[in-house]
């Protein structure tokens, strides 16, 4: 069973921050990846391609955690918490939007007993 997490945190700056945004995003990496139970943390800008239409935040954290204890560390250490005051929730911060969301790639009743 795995107990993997896949989080996959949007953002959407406001008018004209968009690299400013990004380049604040990228600052959270080199500790994130050495935190225990990171596997994987990268900041990423939407690209265009005519084979992905598709609407979405222009900026994406595309994270993998070992489990969920070690998510809701990260989620919790002083860096990150002081990110989201300063640059999501206060009045002059550079982001208009967020979306943080957590995902599993284990089928739902993957471990349930199988009924004769």
């Amino acid at each position: 069973m795995s107990k993997k997490v896949y989080c996959l945190a949007q953002f959407l700056p406001k008018p004209g921050q968009e690299q400013a945004l990004f380049q604040v995003l990228q600052q959270l990496e080199p500790n994130t990846l050495r935190e225990d139970g990171c596997l994987q943390y990268r900041v990423t800008r939407q690209q265009v391609s005519a084979f992905a239409p598709g609407n979405g935040f222009p900026i994406v954290f595309n994270e993998i955690w070992a489990d969920m204890a070690s998510f809701e560390a990260h989620c919790q250490r002083t860096e990150i918490k002081t990110f989201f005051e300063k640059y999501c929730l206060a009045e002059d911060g550079i982001a208009a939007d967020w979306n943080v969301c957590v995902y599993t790639d284990e089928a739902e009743n993957f471990d349930a007993p199988i009924l004769a």
